[in-house]
């Protein structure tokens, strides 16, 4: 049961009779928790509407499109709180930023909704079996887990969660049921690298035709580490023997099973000092939030892009400055450069941003303050 605080003027929902404070209870006979509960039992044409004012249930019966909204909101867009997570991962990255932020962004999400409804990857250990059955009776796919190790009692140790090994077995039912699914696997060295990354490999491709692609990731690690498990960056040579070992267990996928399930973030490559595999390595590109093929893709891209501007020979004299950060430094250059050679008289500064918030470490860009870009732009000349 869930209070709706919206009602859209004129939906059917406005001409129900339905209004804001009443509390949504059920759908066709079914209890609404939360957004799953509402988008999955509004898909009907026609639907009776359960709802209380007052503490008296009343119904309304609306027609509709199968899958036409009717014009309520809610609170929040999960019609809910988002779960918290239960774990305390060795690399967690939310135990690594510096006090004094605004409080969000100390929140540990890991929530199965948010998994289906805006990509978030989740590690199964907040699900009940209960959760598990629901997920499988809506067909709510693709799911994305946080995987990082399938050795079970290698799992408890990296997440300091006692359940987080059993869960493992969800894996298997949301095969069994046909769902589809992503992995990620955060790569800590000396710890589940090697022949535990071999062994999740294996283990992980077993499940190929529902397990779309996983990511390989090196753990991010900021300055603030104080008191946290001793994690270390992988050197050069340790980056390319694992895109090697990644790289070589990919080929074996594409020969089997027509994919390479398996792929290396940009960040291996960038601080391996090995060059980007090309566009049609990725395929479908179905890891790109977590970095895999960024890098390229951009590439290509703004090539394309610009191909299309020379054909005009434009013409624009002037100064630009861009920045970014240490990791896409090299090929936002190559890209500035062609933009310089397609359009006459443009001058492009391309400045790297040194990470002094999260520490040196952190070369992403996406991961840049306000406050570093300021700092370190004062006294260049901008154009």
């Amino acid at each position: 049961m869930v209070t709706i605080t919206s009602v859209k003027k004129g939906s059917r929902a406005y001409r129900a009779g339905i209004e804001v404070g009443d509390k949504l209870v059920k759908i066709n006979g079914n209890e609404i928790n939360d957004v799953l509960d509402y988008r999955f039992y509004l898909t009907e044409r026609r639907v009776e509407i359960t709802y209380l004012r007052d503490g008296e249930e009343k119904l309304a019966v609306i027609t509709k499109g199968e899958y036409s909204d009717i014009g309520l909101g809610f609170e929040t867009p999960l019609m809910d709180k988002k779960r918290s997570c239960k774990n305390g991962c060795i690399f967690c990255f939310i135990d690594q930023n510096p006090a004094g932020m605004r409080e969000s962004i100390y929140f540990k999400d890991d929530d199965s909704r948010l998994s289906f409804l805006h990509g978030n990857y989740i590690t199964l250990t907040n699900l009940t079996d209960a959760d598990v059955d629901r997920i499988v009776k809506m067909r709510f796919s693709p799911i994305n887990v946080s995987i990082h190790t399938t050795n079970p009692d290698l799992r408890v140790k990296m997440m300091k969660n006692k359940r987080s090994g059993e869960v493992l077995d969800y894996l298997r039912r949301f095969y069994e049921a046909g769902l589809s699914m992503c992995g990620q696997i955060v790569l800590c060295r000396g710890i589940n690298d090697g022949e535990e990354l071999l062994r999740s490999m294996r283990d992980l491709s077993q499940y190929y035709d529902r397990m779309g692609s996983v990511s390989i990731v090196p753990a991010g690690l900021t300055k603030h580490r104080d008191g946290l498990y001793p994690l270390s960056l992988f050197p050069p040579e340790e980056c390319r023997a694992v895109i090697g070992q990644v790289t070589a267990f990919g080929d074996a996928c594409q020969s089997f099973y027509g994919s390479r399930l398996f792929w290396c973030s940009d960040e291996f490559y960038v601080r391996g000092g090995v060059a980007l595999p090309p566009e049609e390595y990725y395929e479908d590109f179905s890891q790109l939030e977590n970095g895999v093929g960024m890098l390229p893709l951009f590439e290509a891209e703004a090539n394309a892009e610009l191909d299309f501007a020379a054909e005009d020979k434009p013409v624009r004299r002037a100064t630009l400055t861009v920045v970014t950060g240490y990791a896409a430094y090299d090929m936002i250059c190559r890209v500035c450069r062609r933009a310089e050679e397609v359009c006459e008289g443009l001058k492009i500064n391309v400045l790297r941003i040194r990470n002094d918030f999260f520490g040196e470490s952190v070369t992403v860009s996406g991961l840049l303050t306000g406050g570093d870009i300021i700092a370190q732009l004062k006294g260049q000349k901008l154009g």
